[in-house]
């Protein structure tokens, strides 16, 4: 191809990664992190490691009064490690397998491509194993399409969610969305209304115990905004935006500065580590949390996620 359009993308082929470079854009796919390990837009980097499945929340005082954590407890060591055992590249509805050395010595400087797919499959640690396949598509103008697949095994437990974990170098300053008003769950959204919403405080619910909170549900899209860099060397303090909008169905989220078993560890809020990062999960599914009595009653039936089935949903990072 023509190396002087910049309308194509320019992939590089390295020994243990891929990248992806546009105007604007640099991404970068690794082959020994099984995921992707670098999105930087107009020279600012929204990555601090690589996106992986999630299948854990932290507990509700619901879930815990129900015993869901031992039936479903296992799924911790899942959401905790998981083996990417398998990699392909496609470029232009291509398979260049996983080109890893020697076989990526055929590959140039200046190769240039419309559309890259990666995709990435990932193998459970628990019993019975599963897989989850997650492919990011690459346009020419710099829009990642992210397609997430769950594939259901009977004989597991029921799933506290299902997503794509992203987490971020540093703590958000706010993020804005189109969806329902406030914290929504599955069970908890009748009285919600759609509309675009901002929230610049990404502090915890304050429940007397930190537990399992902030998701919005029916989102059309959502903006994170930060400014705050690990780069020492940045000046440009500006306001960085980075979009993620549904592609077909809506999806869910939540925007928080700690992971679920960070959460989990805590049964005080002084007991949360310090709030460094930015914890983006995008959800395919999310189970209720119940309330029906005080405690002990579990979640309606309508509001489980079957872990024997499939689970597939995707979404635009722009």
């Amino acid at each position: 191809m023509d190396c002087t359009n910049k309308k194509e993308i320019r992939v590089v082929y390295g020994d243990y990664t891929l990248g992806v470079h546009g105007e604007g854009y640099d991404y970068i796919f690794s082959y020994a992190q099984g995921g992707l390990e670098s999105i930087v837009k107009n020279g600012y980097e929204w990555l601090y490691r690589c996106p992986k499945p999630t299948f854990w929340r932290a507990l509700t005082d619901n879930d815990r009064g129900s015993k869901f954590h031992i039936k479903s407890g296992n799924w911790i060591a899942a959401d905790t490690f998981i083996d990417c055992i398998d990699i392909e590249v496609i470029t232009d509805g291509e398979s260049q397998g996983k080109p890893i050395a020697p076989d990526n010595n055929k590959h140039g400087s200046d190769v240039y491509a419309s559309e890259v797919s990666v995709k990435f499959t990932y193998q459970t640690i628990i019993n019975p194993t599963t897989t989850v396949i997650v492919t990011y598509t690459v346009n020419n103008k710099g829009n990642i399409t992210v397609n997430v697949h769950y594939v259901g095994v009977k004989g597991l437990p029921e799933l506290p969610v299902f997503g794509l974990r992203f987490i971020m170098p540093t703590l958000a300053d706010k993020y804005i969305y189109n969806g329902l008003s406030g914290e929504t769950y599955p069970d908890r959204k009748k009285g919600a209304t759609k509309g675009i919403y901002e929230v610049d405080d990404l502090s915890l619910t304050p429940y007397i115990v930190p537990q399992e909170c902030g998701v919005r549900m029916d989102v059309d899209w959502v903006e994170i905004v930060r400014h705050t860099s690990l780069n020492n060397a940045r000046k440009d303090i500006s306001p960085q935006v980075l979009r993620l909008e549904k592609t077909d169905k809506e999806i869910a989220f939540s925007c928080l500065p700690y992971t679920a078993l960070e959460i989990e560890n805590a049964t005080h809020h002084e007991e949360l580590p310090p709030a460094r990062r930015t914890v983006l999960c995008v959800y395919g599914a999310v189970r209720g949390v119940g309330g029906i009595d005080t405690w002990g009653s579990d979640v309606e039936e309508a509001y489980h996620i079957d872990a024997g089935k499939d689970i597939t949903y995707s979404f635009k990072i722009c």
